[in-house]
């Protein structure tokens, strides 16, 4: 490595050096924009995160960008910044030849990583090396050795770490896997040996699964690491998953930075991590400390990085007055976790205060030696941070899919506040897409103690909107409140377990009504609603008439282009909205009456609704509810309406497709409903019940069945994958596939049908019709 002195110059380069690059550049056909700096490696919140530490420590920043990702927020921060390539990760972000050219050409002298695509690989870093680069992380030998999940178990147990119990030996066979997965007993985990996150890693509990689950194990980890190796674990029940942040220098000097707790996920993936840990007591706590130390040193580490360790939620601590409890090494990320802020805002060092890891892991690839040691470490508060996810969470059967989500931005409000901070990569009018990772931002919270902190955190989330596509966020709030949470009584299976009773069954009257509300008002003519201010003189919603319909310049107003349903001699009538959320049925709203004083029905499908509502002046059997409702105001980015005598304000924001509403981290997308169009789009068997649709936006990966197939229920059909996620679609009934327009490869759209699998007593009737033609 290149002799370096302090951080704020060691990717500086001297007049020289700078000259040198430039007449290298100008003879490989290009010129720096710049000379010296960090070029990011990486996209979004990460790559702003880096960016704004190397702009703190007055170092020159370098991005890259795909063509997905030309307008990002990360291409906008930095000084410099570079196209790869197009969208695909393959070609552009996992690129090292197109990479290292990016640096070639802006003059760079080191590279960040950040987390994901090529952070924790050791090509990557080796090329760096090799290109005369200072790679901001662990040696390749390091990298190497931790990436390589069955080596680095044999390495730390070698150290004395406890590790978990596994196969052995790497590149096995699918028959070798499932031989050991029989051995170790069931249930047991599939995990890639070559990455982390979460992706590939399948629990099995059903011998009988084995041999497709370790199939679609193998394609995960393949589109996510670009290799298929997998080992075997056993399966801890109710095991909590508690991490600890080791910081090392090129000096042999090592410390830890205390734990993480992080067993809230789904999928295997954190979505809320903590700092402490509830459940760690100072002697387990010095221990798996000491053992991440020697797990670090084991491999040579530099800079900063994690080991992850498995706890028996279950087990009680040392059978002896302090001694500590079970703890089992799982892996080492060799790289900087998406969960750091944690650490960042509860740790605080003797000399220093808080810490910036992203600066120490620059000073580190300087050459700096860490100035602290480990008595000087210690946790001063507690912090808890949120991971913001594209996903759209769907019931099925008890459990939820949490399935990736795409779309634009159309308003963006971020939480600030005591205590509160945010790491994102969004603006207004972000392109989100189901190329590369859901996340989006994480929100953190930090406090003196627990309960603060998941206070404050739950307060910045009410606080948190974006509208445009769904989010994880409402269901993060909910997460919060559950008295296990609350309680730290946690383990990695409770978000599967629990997750059906935080996905709200149905959407809000008051949402429905808002929408209906701001319909009518847009029917109104004169000033917008013809009651004063209730619109705001503003057509929130495509596709409908807008205001002044029926106003003559001098003032005078046609009564019969007033929506109010009158009629000579009889009850006004009501004016119909009819009005859906994607994936869900269409909702009937009727209001009567302008929408500043409004009665308004919520009709939904199926039985109705005989309950009465305060302010229901209608009470006949069998109707549905009759509420007093009215548009308070409303404008550009908002809408308040009284619902049954209590105000409702709603985040609002318009797109082609209708309108987005948002309260207190819920999200709704509000679509416009033709019955008629509907039934001619849904036509024949595409409509009825075996009509098979595409829960997310997507690419079909596998097709596992053809036209004139009999399958039954439950049966496997296709796998559509978004965000190196599969998902797969199963048949519905037992039945023949009467329709599979869509082979691998093809791209589908969210509600797009995929197939049709006709039961068998359908497909005997048409038949027989067939006949007796």
């Amino acid at each position: 490595m290149q002799t370096m002195f302090t951080a704020a110059t060691a990717f500086t380069p001297d007049a020289a050096d700078a000259a040198d690059r430039t007449a290298a550049a100008a003879r490989a056909g290009g010129a720096p924009s710049g000379a010296g700096g960090v070029l990011v490696a990486n996209r979004g919140e990460i790559a702003v995160r880096v960016i704004r530490t190397l702009r703190r420590l007055g170092v020159r920043s370098i991005a890259v960008f795909s063509d997905a990702d030309a307008d990002a927020r990360h291409v906008r921060e930095a000084d410099t910044a570079v196209r790869i390539g197009p969208a695909p990760a393959a070609q552009s972000y996992l690129s090292i030849e197109r990479l290292l050219d990016a640096a070639r050409r802006t003059g760079a002298r080191a590279v960040h990583p950040g987390y994901g695509f090529l952070a924790e690989n050791a090509a990557f870093a080796r090329a760096c090396a090799e290109a005369g680069l200072v790679f901001i992380g662990p040696t390749a030998e390091a990298i190497e050795l931790m990436g390589d999940k069955i080596r680095a178990k044999e390495t730390v147990r070698a150290a004395g770490v406890p590790v978990v119990p596994g196969s052995s030996g790497s590149g096995l066979s699918d028959e070798e896997l499932a031989a050991s997965a029989r051995e170790i007993g069931m249930p047991v985990l599939l995990k890639p040996s070559a990455g982390g996150g979460g992706k590939g890693m399948r629990l099995v509990r059903d011998e009988a699964l084995l041999a497709e689950e370790i199939a679609a194990a193998r394609r995960e980890a393949r589109g996510s690491f670009g290799d298929d190796t997998l080992l075997v674990e056993r399966w801890i029940d109710r095991p909590r998953h508690i991490e600890i942040q080791v910081l090392a220098d090129a000096h042999g000097h090592v410390v830890h930075l205390g734990e993480r707790e992080c067993s809230l996920q789904r999928r295997h993936q954190k979505i809320i991590e903590e700092a402490p840990s509830p459940l760690l007591d100072a002697a387990t706590r010095q221990a798996m400390g000491e053992a991440a130390v020697q797990a670090a040193r084991s491999c040579g580490y530099v800079g900063a990085g994690t080991v992850e360790f498995i706890v028996p939620g279950d087990a009680p601590a040392g059978g002896t007055e302090g001694a500590p409890r079970p703890y089992y090494f799982m892996e080492m990320n060799t790289r900087l976790q998406v969960e750091h802020p944690v650490t960042e805002l509860s740790v605080s060092v003797a000399g220093h205060g808080a810490l910036d890891l992203v600066e120490w892991q620059v000073r580190a690839a300087a050459g700096e030696r860490l100035p602290f040691a480990q008595d000087d470490i210690a946790f001063t508060g507690h912090a808890v941070e949120a991971r913001i996810c594209a996903e759209t969470a769907r019931v099925a059967d008890g459990r939820v899919d949490f399935l990736p989500s795409a779309g634009t931005v159309r308003a963006l409000a971020e939480p600030d506040g005591e205590g509160v901070r945010v790491d994102s990569g969004l603006t207004e009018g972000t392109e989100v897409g189901t190329v590369y990772d859901p996340m989006l931002a994480k929100v953190i919270a930090y406090g003196p103690d627990r309960a603060t902190a998941l206070r404050r955190l739950s307060g910045a989330l009410a606080r948190t909107t974006v509208l445009g596509l769904d989010t994880n966020v409402g269901f993060l709030r909910r997460l919060l409140d559950h008295p296990a949470v609350v309680s730290g009584d946690l383990d990695t299976g409770l978000v599967d377990r629990d997750a059906a009773t935080l996905v709200p069954t149905e959407v809000p009257d008051e949402v429905f009504a808002a929408a209906a509300l701001l319909r009518q008002a847009a029917l109104q003519p004169g000033s917008a609603t013809g009651t004063g201010p209730a619109a705001g003189g503003r057509d929130l919603l495509p596709g409908r008439p807008g205001p002044g319909s029926g106003a003559h310049p001098s003032g005078w107003v046609d009564p019969f282009s007033v929506p109010t349903g009158w009629r000579l001699g009889g009850e006004p009538a009501w004016t119909v909205h009819q009005l859906r959320l994607p994936g869900q049925s269409p909702v009937t709203v009727r209001v009567r009456g302008l929408s500043g004083a409004a009665e308004v029905r919520v009709e939904r499908p199926g039985p109705a609704d005989d309950a009465v509502a305060p302010g229901t002046d209608d009470g006949t059997a069998g109707a549905p509810r009759s509420v007093r409702a009215r548009l308070l105001g409303a404008g550009e980015d908002h809408v308040v309406v009284e619902w049954a005598g209590i105000t409702h304000r709603f985040t609002v924001a318009r797109s082609p497709e209708g309108t987005w509403l948002g309260r207190s981290g819920d999200t709704w997308h509000l679509l416009d409903h033709d019955p008629v169009e509907a039934a001619l789009r849904g036509g024949g068997a595409a409509g009825g019940a075996g009509a098979l649709t595409a829960p997310m936006p997507g690419t079909v990966t596998v097709v596992k069945a053809a036209v004139g197939d009999e399958v039954t229920a439950g049966q496997g059909l296709l796998v559509v994958e978004a965000m190196k996620m599969e998902h797969l679609i199963s048949a519905p009934h037992d039945g023949t596939v009467t329709e599979l327009d869509v082979p691998p490869g093809s791209t589908v759209a969210m509600d797009q049908v995929l197939a049709v699998v006709t039961p068998h007593d359908e497909e005997s009737a048409r038949r027989d019709g067939e006949e007796r033609e």
